[in-house]
Formats: structure tokens, sequence, C-alpha cells
């Protein structure tokens, strides 16, 4: 009986056993993955400009702090704060009263001292023509001449102390020395000023305007170095063009000129101070754009246009502060290629050395690309950002 079972568990056994290895099939050998596709731009061909960026604050030509030049009450303000004042224009008026009666006392007592004049004088004469008849004596003589002598020294006298009251009466009328912006009011009318001391009011140039900026002992040395090498030429008649943007320009659309280097290197700092100046024109109907304290980007130009690669800033990544980039090369393959960056021109970045003309740099991606990775490279032009001047 046991027999029989085990031969009929070994019939059933075998056929499940058997379709069991049939079902059994090996598995697909995977294929090999396709080669990332990346975007390749050939480095756009310019010539560019060096330069150097550094913010600055605009000032004013000219600023003067208006005081009163003789003592009194404030009798008028006629001037509008804030608004613009030509040269000459009468902003304050001291009460002139007072000082018009020393003007007037003085010329009185002017008068008085030439009528004394003319007496001495012909006193004078006449005693000559007595003395020569021997009618007076020659002491009378000299004291007729004396009187004649003192007469005119006090009208000299008389003479100055007028023109000093003059120039007192005319101070009592306050003026703007320059044309220019004309701040508030510091004193009001029938407050007492004293002669100069109380500060009235300040009054500031707008056309033109300087931009000072710091420049940095690197750049300073960098540009003298290339100066005495001949690689940039000096400007012809000391005229260095300087560039200058506001705060919401894109660029840098307003060009001035340096007109003052300082003569010495701030040595807390390790800078030199440098001014430029800019147009400040008032459109028609409108107002002026700069005003003094503004900060402003101030863009310097160094040498000479050059011819220069510059590429998008994203297909430049940096390795422990080195600059490089992937370059695809004949076998579309990457090759990781170390370069050194300039400034940025129309929203590319200047590749001072590390490309050469025509190569194909991978401007997209680069988190997916490892050295010598093989790629599929998509040619595209080369990327531009917002503001910038499409490549070509």
């Amino acid at each position: 009986m046991k027999g029989r079972f085990l031969s009929v568990l070994l019939c059933v056994g075998l056929p499940l056993a058997a379709g069991t290895a049939g079902c059994t099939r090996p598995a697909p050998k995977q294929g090999t993955p396709e080669p990332p596709a990346v975007p390749v731009s050939k480095p756009v061909e310019q010539n560019v400009t060096d330069y150097v960026d550094f913010t600055g604050r605009t000032d004013a030509v000219e600023s003067v702090d208006v005081r009163a030049r003789v003592t009194g009450y404030l009798i008028k303000a006629p001037f509008e704060e804030g608004s613009e004042v030509k040269a000459g224009e009468l902003l304050f008026e001291i009460d002139p009263r007072p000082y018009q009666a020393q003007l007037d006392q003085a010329e009185a007592q002017l008068t008085l001292n030439k009528a004394q004049y003319d007496l001495a004088t012909t006193t004078y004469a006449r005693d000559r023509r007595l003395s020569a008849t021997q009618a007076i004596s020659q002491e009378e003589l000299e004291r007729s001449k004396a009187a004649v002598t003192e007469a005119a020294a006090r009208i000299k006298a008389y003479q100055a102390s007028l023109e000093v009251y003059k120039l007192n009466l005319a101070f009592t009328r306050v003026t703007s020395p320059i044309a220019g912006h004309v701040s508030r009011y510091y004193v009001t009318r029938g407050n007492l000023v004293n002669q100069d001391q109380t500060l009235l009011t300040t009054v500031v140039s707008l056309d033109p305007m300087y931009a000072y900026f710091d420049l940095d002992e690197p750049t300073l040395l960098r540009v003298r170095r290339a100066i005495n090498e001949g690689t940039i030429k000096p400007p012809e008649k000391g005229k260095l063009s300087v560039l200058m943007g506001l705060h919401g320009e894109d660029g840098f659309p307003h060009e001035g000129t340096v007109n003052f280097v300082n003569n010495q290197v701030n040595p807390t700092t390790g800078s030199i101070s440098i001014r430029g100046v800019f147009a400040n024109p008032k459109p028609k109907n409108g107002r002026r754009l700069l005003s003094p304290g503004m900060f402003v980007r101030i863009r310097l130009p160094i040498g000479q246009p050059a011819p220069a690669l510059l590429v998008i800033d994203r297909a430049i990544a940096s390795d422990q502060g080195l600059k490089y980039v992937y370059v695809v090369d004949a076998e579309d393959k990457a090759q990781y290629r170390r370069v050194t960056t300039g400034a940025l021109q129309n929203g590319l970045r200047v590749i001072r050395e590390g490309l050469k003309p025509g190569e194909r740099v991978i401007v997209g991606g680069l988190q997916q690309v490892r050295p010598r990775m093989q790629v599929q490279p998509d040619e595209v032009p080369m990327p531009t950002v917002p503001g910038g001047v499409p490549a070509r």
C-alpha cells in the first residue's frame, strides 16, 4: 500500500516539476543608456572694452551757505523754498533803515568836509598873496597850508566810511551768489540775524554734477602698468571717459569725464578718490535727474576696444574658487576647461583665457555633465539675459 502511494506521488510531481521548469525564462539584457542631450553654443566674438564698476555718490560743483552779512531784523524772504534760483536773485531782506541813516549821515559829513576844504584852500591862497608883501608871518602861512591838508584828509576818511555804509546798506539785500537749487528758510521773518553768523539757507548748483568714487589700489596699479607698457593709450587732452547709471536704469546711459584724481592713496581703505563730471540738463517741462548726495553706479572703461570671447554666465561653474566650463569635443564628449573670466558685456561674460573661437560650450544642464562624458549636443545661439543685447 505504501509503495503504491509513492508511485502515485512521483507520477503527479514529475509533470508539475517539468511544467514549472518549462515556464522559467532568462531575464532580458539591459541596453546601453543614451547620452544626455545638452544645449551647446559657440562663444560670441566681439570687440569689448575692459572696465571696472564702482559705487559712487553725487555732489554739487558749487555749494554755498547763505549767511547774513549785517546784523538786523529779517523783513522779507521772497523766494519759494526748494525752487531753482538764478545768480543775483533776492532771497532775504534785512531792515535797511539803520544802515540808510548811517549812509545819509556820512554823506552829510562828507559835504561838510568838502566845504571846509574849500574854505581852507581859499584862505591859503589869500595868505600866500599876503605873505608876498609880508603882511602876515610865515607861521600863519604854514598854518593855512596845514588846514588845507587836514581838510583833504578828512574828505578821504569820510569817503572811505561812506563806502563802508554803502556796502552795509547793500548787504541788507541777501541775494543768491550762484544759480542752483535753494533749500528752505532756516530763519523766518521777524527774527534777529547776526553778521557773518546766522545761516539763512543753502544753495547748490545743479548742472553739471560731480560723482565721486574710490578706485582700489590693485586696479590703479593695473591701469598705470598698462599705460607704461603701451597696452592702454593715455586719454587725449587728459579726458578719460566715465559712465554712470542711476537706480532703476539699465546699464550706464550717462557719459561724463574724469576731471580729478586725488594726490594720495588713503592708507586706511587702500583706495584713491576720483571725481567724474556729468551733464545734468533740465528737460522741457521736466525736472533734472541728478541731485547732490545720490548713490550711483560708476563704470570706468580701461583701455581701447579689443577682440574677446563671451559666454552666458550660467555656462560657467566654480570649483573651489576656480572657474571652468564644459566644452564638447569632436567625439561629442564633455571636456573640463578651466577659464579666466572678465567683466559682463551686454549680459555676457568675457572669457580672458581658456577658450578658443568656434568651440562648443555647454550652456545648460551642467548638473548632469561629467568630464569625458558622452553627450548629444544640441547647438543653439548663445543665450542672453533680459536687458542685454542679443548675441550675433
